[in-house]
């Protein structure tokens, strides 16, 4: 993991229906911390996104909250961190979390965690970073979005290439530890604007 210092965790501040989305968020932060890895997350205390931060904090752990002005106090920001970043957009919140990061985790969430994950996907797809992005299957949460990543290739909207831009695992030390040994695929050469004219 010396190649993995700080990990962004994009995830949901509710909690979510079953209580093992918590649980295993927890889980998340405590083996991040365990390997020195420094958590960077949306910065609120609750849902999965402050068990993600708890995880990490009682466990010796760092973690970098970016929030929002406008979810301040919506999302109840975590007082506890080692640093808390507050921004005035929420897409300067994806970009600096993008920036601290070296790596990129998507736990269970709703449509800003899908917001999220979809741009740090279009951003590889784009040639624009080689970081690892996982995708933690807890309980099968994303199979039907895994089905549907297969249904776009089928149709021809992606490659089998844009499906290896992404790594899944069904526990976070399966996926920490292929996160490690990701290398970005070859992608096939974007035209640029000199190119086109």
């Amino acid at each position: 993991m010396e190649n993995i210092e700080r990990i962004s965790v994009f995830c949901g501040s509710s909690s979510g229906e079953d209580e093992i989305f918590v649980k295993e968020a927890y889980k998340v932060g405590k083996l991040l911390a365990d390997n020195g890895i420094t958590v960077v997350y949306g910065g609120a205390k609750i849902g999965v996104m402050g068990s993600v931060a708890d995880g990490a904090l009682e466990n010796e752990g760092e973690v970098i909250g970016v929030i929002p002005e406008f979810l301040e106090t919506k999302e109840v920001s975590h007082d506890g961190l080692t640093d808390l970043i507050v921004v005035e957009s929420m897409h300067q919140r994806k970009a600096i979390m993008y920036q601290l990061s070296d790596a990129i985790i998507v736990l269970p969430g709703g449509f800003g965690t899908m917001e999220e994950f979809f741009e740090m996907l279009t951003w590889a797809q784009l040639g624009m970073h080689q970081k690892p992005i996982g995708i933690l299957n807890t309980k099968g949460f994303y199979d039907h979005l895994l089905t549907f990543f297969d249904e776009m290739q089928k149709q021809n909207f992606i490659t089998n290439t844009h499906q290896k831009l992404f790594i899944v695992g069904k526990t976070m030390p399966t996926l920490l530890k292929r996160m490690g040994k990701y290398k970005a695929p070859k992608l096939k050469k974007w035209i640029t604007e000199e190119e086109v004219i």
